[in-house]
C-alpha cells in the first residue's frame, strides 16, 4: 500500500489537470521528480548523514515534505505559464499541448541531468548517476499482516498519503476555490459568465496537483531512499495507470486506483515474480482502457455535485 499511496498522490495531479483542461499533462512525471530533488536539498544542506530519532527526525520529514512541495508546485506553475497558457491563448489542439508536454517532460529531465544535480549537489559530471539518500530513521517493524511485516516508514507513507488526500478532497469539496474548479470542470464559459477567473483557477489547478506530486516525491524518497533524473519515467506512467483505473477526473479514484494498483503490483510480483510488476502495471492499462474506459468509479470531477 505505500507504493500505490504514492502513486495516488501523483495521480491527483493528473487527474485534476484533466478534469478541467481535458489534458494529459505528461510532464507531471518530472514534477514528482523534482519533488524528490528538493526534498533530497534538505538533508544534503543540513548535512545528515546519520539516522535521526524524536523531534529533530520529525522536523527534518516536515522540512522535507516542505521542500517538496515547493519546488513541485513551483515547477507545476511554470509548466503552466510556459508550455501550456500560450497554447490555450492560442487555442491550439490537444495534440500540441500533448506535444509540448512531452518536451517539456525531455528538457526537465536533460536539465536535471546536465545542470541542476551536477551544480546544485556537487555532482560534477555524475548528473545521470542514482543519488541515494542516508538512512533518516530506523526501519523498525510495527506488526506484520498476513505475515507481511509492517515498517515504520511504510505507516509514514501511508497515513501522510491519506491525510493529504482527506485535505485536498475538503479543499475542492467544501471551498470558494474548490467550487470554481468544479465550475471550470462543469462548464468553463458559463463559469466564466459567473464571474470565475478561469486562469487563476486552471493555476491553482496546477499548483494543487504539483504540491500533491511534491509530498508523494518527499514520501518516496524517505521510504525508498534513492532517486535520479528519470525515476519520474515509470512513476508517471503507473500513476497515469493509477488515475485511470480509479477513474480519471475522480478525486477519489485516484486513491482507490493507487491502492488498488500497488496491491495488485505487489501481490502480483510475489506469484509471477519482481521482474513481471512492471507488465502487471501496464496490463491494467491495457485493460481498463479496452474494456473500463470510465474507470472503477467513474464519476469525473465534471459531474461533481457543486
Amino acid at each position: 500500500m505505500a507504493f500505490g499511496s504514492i502513486y495516488a498522490l501523483i495521480a491527483l495531479g493528473y487527474t485534476m489537470v484533466y478534469g478541467v483542461l481535458r489534458l494529459i499533462n505528461f510532464a507531471h512525471s518530472e514534477v514528482f521528480m523534482i519533488g524528490t530533488f528538493g526534498a533530497m536539498f534538505v538533508p544534503f544542506v543540513l548535512g545528515i548523514n546519520s539516522a535521526l530519532t524524536g523531534l529533530a527526525l520529525v522536523g527534518v520529514i516536515v522540512l522535507m515534505i516542505l521542500a517538496g512541495m515547493l519546488a513541485s508546485a513551483g515547477t507545476a506553475i511554470a509548466l503552466e505559464q510556459i508550455a501550456y497558457r500560450p497554447l490555450r491563448k492560442r487555442g491550439a489542439s490537444r495534440l500540441a499541448a500533448l506535444i509540448s508536454a512531452i518536451g517539456a517532460s525531455i528538457f526537465l529531465q536533460e536539465l536535471f541531468a546536465l545542470l541542476v544535480i551536477p551544480g546544485v549537489f556537487n555532482r560534477p559530471q555524475q548528473g545521470r548517476i542514482q543519488m541515494a539518500l542516508p538512512r533518516l530513521m530506523e526501519r523498525t517493524e510495527l506488526f506484520s499482516i498476513f505475515g507481511h511485516s509492517v515498517r515504520v516508514d511504510q505507516v509514514l507513507v501511508i497515513v501522510a498519503a491519506v491525510g493529504m488526500m482527506v485535505a485536498l478532497d475538503a479543499l475542492v469539496n467544501r471551498t470558494k476555490i474548490g467550487r470554481g474548479i468544479r465550475a471550470t470542470a462543469q462548464n468553463p464559459e458559463a463559469a466564466v459568465l459567473m464571474g470565475v477567473d478561469i486562469n487563476k483557477i486552471v493555476r491553482m489547478t496546477f499548483l494543487i496537483g504539483g504540491g500533491m506530486a511534491g509530498v508523494a516525491g518527499a514520501l518516496y524518497l524517505i521510504s525508498y531512499e534513492n532517486t535520479s533524473y528519470i525515476i519520474g519515467f515509470l512513476f508517471g506512467i503507473k500513476a497515469f495507470t493509477a488515475a485511470v483505473l480509479g477513474g480519471i477526473g475522480n478525486l477519489r479514484g485516484a486513491l482507490v486506483g493507487g491502492v488498488v494498483l500497488g496491491l495488485v503490483e505487489n501481490y502480483g510480483a510475489i506469484f509471477f515474480g519482481s521482474d513481471w510488476k512492471h507488465v502487471i502495471s501496464f496490463t491494467i492499462l491495457v485493460l481498463v482502457l479496452m474494456f473500463r474506459p470510465t474507470g472503477i468509479l467513474g464519476e469525473s470531477l465534471q459531474q461533481a455535485r457543486a
